[in-house]
């Protein structure tokens, strides 16, 4: 059935032109939007619909305002997916397994990638990690260091999205589970054996061997997930 055709409010409009701006690389991160006055002209609409355009853009994590220097296409807009994406979860009702699962699907596809793109400066970054991890002196170092390995991991497959979902997908599981990678590494056996598999999933890289990465990468997540999850 036909539905009545609602007309967007000013201030959305603006929002799309900025949006559709930053989608086709017309502006950047860290570029400096005009002015409220030349917004205002440029887009012939008045100052108070720039200003709630701003406003919501700024909640969104897609500006970011500076005092006395003005508006800005924010340096971390990867941060801006955490807020919808916890929200969407909650009133999801979303379970853990869900999180852990979505997880899994990036990661073991991303180490693949990363393998056929590793560099000497990549593979230098993933030894010092492991020996950090490996001489880790309590549980929350030693998991910021595993979030570390997994994040930089993932940045090597050179997917700024897929680096984002999971930044916001590992805020949301830590939010929900909480100190999830801690209560794993209090055992010690468990920490050697998480150990062993971080250094066989870098092992891998090094080779440049993509399927033995994804699955070396598997079989650590379906440890993780199985922990967390009894």
């Amino acid at each position: 059935m036909f539905k009545p055709i609602k007309q967007k409010k000013v201030y959305q409009h603006v929002i799309e032109q900025i949006q559709n701006m930053i989608l086709s690389g017309e502006l950047k991160k860290g570029d400096k939007l005009p002015a409220e006055r030349e917004l205002s002209s440029k887009l012939d609409v008045s100052r108070s619909s720039i200003r709630e355009a701003l406003r919501a853009l700024e909640i969104l994590g897609l500006i970011e305002s500076r005092q006395g220097e003005g508006n800005f296409i924010s340096d971390n807009i990867g941060n801006s997916f955490f807020e919808p994406l916890s929200v969407m979860f909650m009133l999801n009702e979303g379970k853990k397994e869900e999180i852990l699962e979505l997880r899994k699907m990036i990661e073991v596809e991303t180490a693949a990638m990363a393998a056929t793109k590793i560099s000497e400066e990549d593979i230098n970054v993933l030894k010092d990690l492991m020996v950090k991890l490996k001489n880790a002196r309590d549980e929350k170092e030693s998991a910021n260091l595993d979030k570390e390995l997994h994040y930089k991991i993932t940045q090597i497959a050179g997917n700024s999205f897929a680096f984002n979902l999971l930044n916001s997908i590992t805020f949301i599981m830590e939010s929900f589970i909480e100190n999830a990678r801690e209560a794993i590494l209090k055992n010690a056996k468990e920490r050697d054996l998480l150990i062993d598999q971080h250094q066989e999933i870098c092992d891998a890289l090094i080779e440049k061997n993509p399927r033995k990465a994804s699955l070396a990468m598997r079989k650590h997540l379906d440890e993780i997930n199985k922990f967390i999850m009894y």
